[in-house]
């Protein structure tokens, strides 16, 4: 059985945000992805449509999660999801955010210019 201890996550900074991967086909798990994100006061997520289902558990902060164009503010403790095709992103006003966040390996997801991304923390 893997055990992935938190100073050993591998951390990725993308658009602003900190991705602190812990499950994921490098440390051994083959069908669920998890990880922390972690956002500065004042992002301005990027909108992006998801390939497979996400669920984002806030841990710390408030951060606003639009799913679909429809903004929610979220406390420690909510939880957010976001089914397969959801257009979404994540802000955060003046106060930065923790949430955790799973979903199945492979996940990709799509920028609004047609980018596709396969985010390593989800593979």
């Amino acid at each position: 059985m893997p055990v992935i201890r938190s100073a050993e996550a591998t951390v990725h900074e993308v658009h602003g945000a900190r991705f602190l991967s812990h499950a994921a086909t490098a440390t051994g798990s083959t069908e669920l992805s998890a990880w922390r994100l972690e956002l500065p006061a004042g992002t301005a997520g990027v909108e992006h449509t998801v390939s497979g289902e996400e669920v984002f558990h806030v841990l710390a902060g408030a951060p606003v999660v639009t799913l679909d164009g429809a903004p929610t503010e979220l406390a420690p403790g909510d939880t957010a999801v976001a089914p397969a095709g959801t257009r979404l992103r994540i802000d955060t006003t003046d106060t930065p955010a923790a949430v955790w966040v799973t979903t199945r390996t492979g996940l990709t997801a799509t920028l609004t210019d047609g980018t596709v991304l396969t985010p390593p923390w989800a593979s």
